[in-house]
């Protein structure tokens, strides 16, 4: 009965796959290109197989749509369908956009930096996220030898390097899809884009596209070096960690957007880095959102900021540390994002820790949850992650002037495995839950924590 219902979910879900959203925009009275992309289903079951069933995943999804435009003032986005429509509306809630619904047509006002997403007639899953990005100031001159451009049209790459005081320029309208490049040596499939070295910048308003490589095998996007941007592009389908940031220093990604669907999509790993700042990014993943970690090769990770980012977690966490946590973690601050639909069966803001590092001075403050299924989480215990024998320590973590509504568990976790290894120094403060300030009432401790403070 069991593999009959698991048969019958599937066809369900590839059936779905035709329910292709049909939608046609104009952004401030200009027609603009809506591209489809593969999400994870509306069936929580079949969510949870494609994190579980790591390389059938690729086959588990339904479509939504995305597309984005360049404005410089509040402009009328009008949205057409093939369809009469009943009601519609637009994602993050904080924005207080009230479309207005006519017919076929949706109408309502953007402004330069708006990550919106659009639901009609209750259906969050075949969305529409637009995007309106503030035009780019900088010029660049394209004839310059350390600028690598790609112009409007599909492009297949493979093992891109771009080294230091370079420049990549992915161009409104192109499209990279990338190949799998298999180095020989270490039989590790490379990024489809690598920077590499010192003062490198990505730019432009294009897209990269995952969807020719096999699921586990290829980042979009890697980050090795230091002072390095990331501005703008579009990183769609990953099929493993979309765009990790290792052992780098001087880092700041703004205003890219990550979609993704299949097992490990996670968007942004930070991973043993220094002064990471990730702003006016959207991600929608079925893995971890932003998520910092520190592997066994490399030190410390210290001073992340990721600020004004509207998220989509289906899975996972949407912001965490963990669970790799090797070495040191100090000074994350998770501020001012909306967090517009969490249906992960994890945590949606937490430091997951199984290993030896001690985590300090953590700080979540300004988050706006839409939806949540469980709250807060400070564990420190054993787990498959686990690399080492010895536990680690939490200590000094902040939750600040945080709302969350549809939280199913409202639970503040805080576990510390014995007394050398603690959860101590915790504060929390203006924290509301489905209308509710968290009380002493809302913890779930053991008795190796320490010194925690709750105010309103």
């Amino acid at each position: 009965m069991k593999r009959l219902a698991s048969i019958l979910l599937l066809a369900a879900c590839a059936l779905s796959l035709h329910a292709k959203p049909d939608f046609s925009v104009t952004v401030a009275g200009k027609k603009v290109t809506v591209y489809p992309v593969k999400v994870s289903p509306a069936d929580s079951l079949m969510r949870m197989k494609g994190m579980d069933d790591k390389h059938g995943s690729a086959d588990i999804y339904e479509m939504a749509a995305f597309c984005s435009a360049d404005i410089s003032k509040p402009s009328t986005v009008k949205v057409k369908l093939n369809k009469d429509v009943n009601s519609a509306k637009v994602l993050p809630s904080s924005r207080g956009i009230k479309p207005v619904v006519k017919g076929r047509e949706i109408t309502f006002e953007a402004v330069p930096g708006d990550k919106l997403t659009l639901e009609i007639d209750g259906d969050e899953i075949h969305s529409l996220h637009i995007f309106t990005d503030a035009p780019e100031e900088d010029y660049i001159d394209f004839s310059d030898p350390n600028v690598i451009y790609y112009g409007p049209g599909e492009h297949h790459v493979s093992r891109i390097i771009i080294r230091s005081n370079q420049t990549l320029y992915i161009d409104r309208g192109a499209v990279l899809y990338g190949e799998m490049y298999l180095n020989a040596q270490t039989g590790i499939c490379s990024p489809v884009i690598s920077l590499i070295g010192d003062n490198i910048k990505v730019r432009g308003r294009g897209i990269v596209d995952g969807s020719l490589c096999s699921t586990l095998t290829t980042h979009l996007l890697s980050i090795n070096g230091n002072n390095i941007s990331v501005e703008g592009i579009t990183l769609r389908d990953g099929s493993v960690w979309t765009l990790p940031v290792r052992n780098s220093k001087n880092v700041i990604i703004d205003g890219v957007k990550i979609l993704g669907y299949r097992a490990n999509s996670d968007g942004i790993d930070i991973c043993n880095s220094e002064n990471v700042i990730v702003r006016n990014c959207f991600i929608r993943t079925l893995d971890d959102l932003i998520v910092v970690k520190t592997l066994q090769s490399g030190g410390p990770c210290r001073n992340v900021h990721a600020y004004h980012n509207v998220l989509w977690n289906e899975v996972a966490h949407a912001v965490s540390i963990g669970a790799e946590l090797r070495k040191d973690v100090s000074g994350v601050v998770f501020e001012d994002c909306d967090i517009i639909h969490d249906k992960g069966r994890e945590w949606s803001m937490r430091v997951y820790h199984c290993d030896q590092a001690r985590v300090s001075d953590i700080v979540f403050r300004n988050l706006r949850f839409e939806e949540s299924r469980n709250f807060i989480s400070l564990w420190i215990n054993n787990a498959i992650w686990s690399s080492s024998d010895e536990r680690g320590h939490i200590d000094g973590v902040v939750f600040e002037n945080i709302t969350a509504d549809k939280v199913i568990n409202p639970v503040v976790q805080l576990l510390g495995y014995d007394e050398s290894h603690l959860v101590e120094n915790v504060s929390i403060s203006n924290v509301v839950v489905n209308g509710k300030a968290v009380s002493t009432a809302d913890l779930k401790c053991n008795e190796y924590v320490k010194n925690i403070n709750i105010k309103q």
